[in-house]
């Protein structure tokens, strides 16, 4: 993780930390008091700008570090067109399964099963 611009060692150091447990089976309660330092460091942070490269190499940082500010900008670090393909292929998916269930069709079969509606 290449954040040497960042001026928060420790977020850096949680963060890794946090990115390591999430490739293992760590023990909950530990990865909870990572995450928890990682927030209030987060949290601390003065400014964004400094923030970035962490943000940018740690997707656990991130995933954090979003939810802190949520209640603010949303979804502020994803991207939104992701956001919006997400949004249309569920509305589709939904728009099928309600069309399948209107016309008596089975809810779930081998055949239907990830199959766009007709």
């Amino acid at each position: 993780m290449n954040t040497s611009r960042t001026q928060t060692p420790v977020a850096v150091l949680l963060a890794h930390d946090l990115e390591r447990m999430e490739r293992s089976h760590p023990d909950a309660a530990q990865y909870r008091l990572v995450a928890q330092r990682l927030a209030a460091e987060l949290d601390q942070a003065p400014d964004l700008d400094l923030l970035q490269p962490l943000l940018q190499a740690s997707p656990a940082a991130a995933a954090i570090y979003e939810n802190l500010r949520y209640q603010h900008a949303g979804l502020c670090r994803s991207p939104l067109e992701a956001a919006l393909a997400a949004e249309q292929r569920a509305r589709a998916l939904i728009a099928g399964v309600q069309a399948r269930a209107r016309s008596g069709g089975a809810p779930s079969g081998d055949k239907a099963e990830g199959s766009p509606a007709a």
